[in-house]
């Protein structure tokens, strides 16, 4: 959906596009991470720990969604729907999801104090808050760095977005190797064909001559640059040799007629098919939620594109044995007000609002928190982005207090200063 009422911030001129734009580094898709091999067995692909969130970029409301309060000036006009959870009750924008709240949590105590957009993603997305002193790696690449198998030659993170493609710079301190991979609008990377006026044994002699010269080179000047620079090679060769991967018109009629022929029906049937085939994690972005004008009438077209595929998803997942060891994250930079202003929209809200979980270690069905009648303050078990940061790291089995190891030198995972949501762990 088009969004022309958007705030005008920076970010939000370029959600659209490619959300977080500025993480993008552009440059030769020579330096994806790639696929070398597939998983040796499909119990073995079960039980690999992975990452999927949505991305509701321009900050989802809360109120239309996770914890609706119906009847009160703060309101809006729609209703609060039972789900599949006795007691618990989401809006009734998404009727899909609530027959799958049974697999899924609500953490409803968020406050992150925050209503920047550039600087309230960074903080849902690092665990941290944002400082000239230091930049942090994203969850994309700390999951990738922490569960990625050496060995498998996956690319670790992938990130599907309405249109742009390259690679992300949100790696920070862990390097290149785990960037995101952007996947422009869905489709395979660019550049990953061979040219039709080279043959597959002249591409194989190419390959081969530059990779002696490599050699050569680094017998005697070898630096970690020039290490980035071969990974990127070699990763790219085989990501050429297994693009399939990424065409989601490979998957049955039947499954795209499920998931919607629309952009995020397929984007999500595309984040099935990359999570079975042993990517990492994956997220999906669906913007632009920064509703200051008509919040109501967006809210319902956004989340009635949204619901159907989301709740398809997590369906499947579970069919498939994969949720146990998936971690599920709906998430945004920041809320929006209970306040409704006089262009019938909401505005940036960092001080209570929701983020949902489901999967992994989460506990299903829980709840967590609460705020007050008008949600304009959390009133019970108040968290913020480091308490998540922590808590999905624990979900799919990362000791998030221990440190990685950069050079020699102990950066913790996520800030010490933090710890994660227990009772939401199982």
């Amino acid at each position: 959906m088009r969004c022309d009422y958007a705030c005008g911030s920076n970010e939000h001129r370029m959600a659209r596009r490619q959300f977080l734009g500025t993480l993008a580094a552009g440059g030769s898709m020579m330096g994806l991470s790639a696929l070398a091999q597939p998983a040796a067995t499909a119990e073995l692909a079960q039980q690999q720990k992975r990452v999927l969130v949505f991305n509701m970029a321009g900050g989802l409301s809360q109120l239309e969604s996770w914890d609706p309060k119906p009847g009160t000036p703060t309101g809006g006009p729609f209703r609060a729907i039972s789900t599949s959870v006795p007691g618990t009750q989401i809006c009734e924008l998404l009727p899909e999801t609530a027959k799958q709240m049974h697999r899924l949590a609500i953490v409803r105590s968020v406050n992150t104090k925050e209503g920047d957009h550039g600087k309230g993603a960074y903080m849902m997305f690092t665990g941290r808050k944002q400082t000239p002193a230091a930049d942090y790696p994203r969850i994309g690449a700390v999951a990738a760095k922490a569960l990625a198998p050496d060995e498998g030659g996956l690319p670790g993170h992938i990130q599907i977005t309405a249109s742009g493609g390259g690679r992300a710079n949100d790696a920070a301190y862990l390097g290149p190797k785990y960037a995101g991979l952007l996947m422009g609008n869905g489709q395979p990377p660019q550049h990953t064909t061979r040219p039709d006026g080279i043959s597959e044994v002249s591409d194989v002699e190419r390959n081969a001559m530059r990779r002696a010269v490599n050699d050569r080179f680094l017998s005697r000047r070898r630096t970690a640059m020039t290490d980035a620079y071969t990974y990127s090679y070699e990763q790219a060769q085989q990501l050429m040799a297994r693009r399939e991967i990424f065409d989601v018109t490979k998957e049955s009629d039947q499954d795209q007629a499920r998931y919607g022929k629309h952009d995020l029906g397929r984007h999500c049937l595309l984040a099935r098919r990359l999570l079975e085939k042993g990517i990492t994690y994956v997220q999906v972005s669906h913007s632009n939620y920064d509703s200051h004008n008509e919040n109501f009438n967006f809210h319902l077209e956004q989340l009635g594109e949204f619901d159907h595929p989301f709740a398809t998803i997590v369906g499947d997942l579970a069919d498939r044995g994969m949720l146990e060891s998936t971690l599920i994250v709906v998430l945004s930079e920041f809320g929006r007000t209970p306040n409704i202003n006089h262009l019938f929209g909401r505005d940036h809200w960092g001080n209570a609002w929701s983020v949902l979980m489901g999967g992994a270690r989460v506990h299903p069905g829980a709840v967590i928190g609460k705020t007050n009648e008008h949600g304009t303050a959390v009133v019970d078990r108040e968290v913020d982005h480091g308490h998540l940061f922590h808590t999905y790291l624990q979900a799919v089995g990362v000791d998030s207090t221990k440190s990685f190891d950069i050079d020699g030198r102990p950066i913790p995972i996520a800030d010490p200063a933090y710890s994660a949501i227990k009772e939401l762990l199982v």
